[in-house]
């Protein structure tokens, strides 16, 4: 039993530590405060794949009324929600059946047009700056298309890479 508490003691160091080490990442003045408005990349730099509003919903836990995030309170709820193995990544046949429900032709590829609509209409919407950010990775240079059989590749996260603690 001493045992096993031993082990999940290491274990949440473990997880505190990685948790501290992203924190200061976004720490700049390091006075263990962040801008609230980056704790959706801090979390996903985790290994979390939280939407905005499980980031939003997150966020009301632990944001100041000056909108700023210390450390001590982060480091208490994202260590639980590591523990739990929350927010984890979407599996690779869901992104695919996500991707040909778009190719309305099931051509095997989606126009931009069609999915600069669909990412900025529908759903939990895209930003300008996103949509952009996206486009220059996903499409073929070429056809000016997404080629999502391809694509969904660079969408499937390793699981083992971004969280090696055992749980």
């Amino acid at each position: 039993m001493a045992e096993q508490e031993k082990g999940r003691d290491g274990l949440i160091a473990e997880i505190e530590k990685k948790i501290t080490e992203a924190f200061e990442v976004f720490d700049r003045e390091s006075n263990k405060t962040v801008d609230g408005r980056e704790i959706g990349c801090i979390i996903r730099s985790l290994g979390c794949f939280p939407n905005e509003a499980e980031v939003q919903e997150l966020l009301a836990k632990i944001e100041e009324p000056d909108g700023f995030v210390h450390l001590e309170n982060f480091l208490r709820v994202m260590t639980e929600v590591l523990l739990d193995r929350r927010f984890q990544p979407i599996p690779e046949d869901v992104i695919l059946h996500a991707f040909e429900a778009l190719d309305e032709n099931k051509c095997g590829y989606i126009t931009k047009e069609d999915l600069v609509k669909h990412l900025t209409e529908e759903g939990e919407r895209f930003t300008q700056e996103e949509m952009e950010d996206m486009l220059v990775v996903a499409l073929d240079p070429e056809t000016n298309t997404l080629h999502y059989r391809d694509y969904r590749t660079k969408l499937v996260v390793d699981e083992t890479k971004i969280f090696p603690f055992n749980v």
